[in-house]
């Protein structure tokens, strides 16, 4: 009996490595793509709202983010931060439906 609980505990030791060890590299290879995601949603809308997250290389990643219908195309890297393209309109299925409208108007 007394060797048996030295021999669990290395077992168990081991094995609790392993699951810190596969949950390190779970979250080393996936762990970006759930950085944006909400796990408790409320009920109301957010203004601020991530839509889409692009890694150029491991240290550099683009970011579309949409506040009150403009979207903003940011660049993040360890250097700062910097604005590829600001106050892009968002186009709705009422202002897309319009512009079709007038589109076939034209023709």
């Amino acid at each position: 009996m007394d060797t048996v609980d030295p021999i669990r505990f290395i077992f168990a030791f081991i094995f609790v490595l392993g699951l810190i060890g596969a949950m390190a590299f779970v979250l080393k290879r996936y762990g970006h793509r759930l950085s944006g995601q909400k796990f408790f949603a409320k009920g109301e809308e957010d203004r601020i709202v991530v839509l889409e997250v692009r890694w150029l290389d491991p240290r550099r990643k683009l970011v579309l983010v949409r506040r009150d219908d403009v979207e903003h195309l940011l660049l993040l890297s360890d250097k700062g931060e910097q604005v590829i393209e600001e106050g892009i309109r968002v186009m709705n299925d009422d202002t897309m439906n319009d512009d079709s409208k007038e589109a076939d108007e034209e023709k």
